[in-house]
C-alpha cells in the first residue's frame, strides 16, 4: 500500500495522473487506488496535471490507516461474530477511508476497476462505476456496492481475511450478460477473495485496450524458509504462496516480453527490484541491501511506525522515477529527492 502510494506520488509530479485512462488495481493497491478514485476531483490537477492536493488528500488517509492495526482483531472478531473478517475489514475501510461512498462515487473518467476473485466461477469480479461484473455470471449495471466493501473484497488475503460474501438479486444483473453462470447460487450469494489470486498485477482489465501500460508490483516474492511445520495448515499456506509467487512470476513475463517485442510500451517496477539494472547514472539512492529489507516487510494490515513508513513511500517513489525515465519517456525530468528525505 504504502509503496504504491510513493509511485503515485512520483507520478503525480511529473503530471501523468489526468493522463491515465484506466487504473486497475488488486489487493492493496486497491486500498489506494479506491481513495485516489474517491478523491479525484478534489485533487484539482493545474495546468500541468500536478495536484498540490495529492498530500492531503491522499498520503494522509493512507498514512493515518497505516499507523493502526485492523487486520488481527478483524480476524478474532470475524470468527466470533457473523460475516467474517472481510466483513470487519470493510469496516474499518469505511470508517477510515471510505465512509458510506460507493463504486458510483469513482469518476467516469478514468475508469478506475477494483478486482476481486470469484471463488465460484474462478476468475475475475470487477467493481467498477458502469458497472460490476464476472464474464461467467454477468453483469450488474451501475452498481451500489460501498467502497470501503470493494476494496475489501479485493484485499480479502486468503485465508484468513477470505472471503468477502455480496448478496444479489437475479434481477440486478443485465439478461444474457454471463457467459455460462448466470443462475442462482453464482449470481445471488458471490463469494470473493483477493483479486491478487487471480491476477497479482491487475493486468487483465488492460491488456486488450491499451498499448502503453505501467506497472507497480508490490509483491515482495515468496522468501526460503529453513524450517516449515509438518501440520497441514502451515503447509496449506505454504503452498498457497508458492502458487501465489508463480502465478505472478508468469504474469511479469508476459508483461516485459511484451515490451521487448514492441507489443507494448509502459515500464514495470517492483517492490523487489533492483535500482541498478535501471543503469541510471542519476538514479535517487536505492542500496539493494536497503530495498531488499523493505520488500521483506510482511504484507499485514499492521500498524507501522512513521519511520518505516516513510522509507517504504521513498522507495516506491524512487524506483517509480527510475523505471519511467528509462524505459517510458527519458526526458521526464529526474527527481531531486525523496518526498521524505530519509532515503530508503
Amino acid at each position: 500500500m504504502l509503496f504504491h502510494l510513493g509511485a503515485l506520488w512520483r507520478i503525480n509530479e511529473l503530471g501523468l495522473l489526468p493522463q491515465l485512462a484506466r487504473i486497475s488495481s488488486v489487493s492493496a493497491g486497491s486500498i489506494v487506488a479506491g481513495l485516489l478514485g474517491l478523491k479525484w476531483q478534489a485533487l484539482r490537477f493545474d495546468a500541468a496535471g500536478v495536484s498540490a492536493a495529492f498530500d492531503a488528500e491522499v498520503v494522509a488517509p493512507v498514512r493515518a490507516l497505516a499507523s493502526r492495526t485492523i487486520d488481527l482483531p478483524a480476524i478474532v472478531l470475524g470468527m466470533l461474530l457473523p460475516g467474517g473478517a472481510s466483513a470487519r475489514i470493510a469496516a474499518a475501510y469505511r470508517r477510515y477511508l471510505f465512509g458510506r461512498a460507493t463504486v458510483q462515487a469513482l469518476p467516469d473518467f478514468p475508469r478506475f476497476v477494483i478486482n476481486a476473485t470469484d471463488l465460484q466461477s474462478g476468475v475475475l469480479w470487477r467493481f467498477m462505476k458502469p458497472y460490476s461484473r464476472d464474464y461467467r455470471v454477468g453483469e450488474i449495471p451501475h452498481s451500489t456496492v460501498e467502497l470501503a466493501r470493494a476494496v475489501a473484497a479485493s484485499s480479502a488475503f486468503p485465508p484468513f481475511l477470505s472471503p468477502a460474501r455480496f448478496t444479489f438479486r437475479e434481477a440486478d444483473y443485465t439478461k444474457g450478460s454471463g457467459e455460462d453462470l448466470q443462475y442462482a447460487p453464482y449470481t445471488t450469494h458471490v463469494l470473493l477473495t483477493d483479486g491478487g489470486v487471480y491476477d497479482n498485477l491487475g493486468l487483465e482489465t488492460t491488456w486488450k485496450r491499451f498499448r502503453t501500460v505501467l506497472v507497480s508490483d508490490a509483491a515482495g516474492g515468496v522468501q526460503p524458509r529453513e524450517k516449515l511445520k509438518g501440520n497441514w495448515i502451515s503447509q496449506s499456506i505454504r503452498v498457497e504462496e508458492l502458487i501465489h509467487a508463480q502465478v505472478g512470476s508468469l504474469r511479469k513475463r508476459q508483461l516485459i516480453g511484451s515490451y521487448r517485442t514492441s507489443e507494448r510500451q509502459g515500464a514495470y517496477w517492483g517492490i523487489g527490484s533492483d535500482i541498478s539494472n535501471y543503469a541510471l547514472a542519476d538514479a535517487l539512492p536505492c542500496p539493494l541491501d536497503q530495498t531488499t529489507e523493505l520488500a521483506k516487510i510482511p504484507t499485514r494490515l499492521k500498524q507501522l511506525d512513521a519511520a518505516v513508513q516513510e522509507r517504504l513511500i521513498d522507495w516506491g517513489y524512487g524506483i517509480c522515477d527510475a523505471a519511467l525515465r528509462k524505459h517510458f519517456n527519458p526526458a521526464l525530468p529526474k527527481a531531486s529527492r525523496f518526498p521524505f528525505q530519509r532515503g530508503v
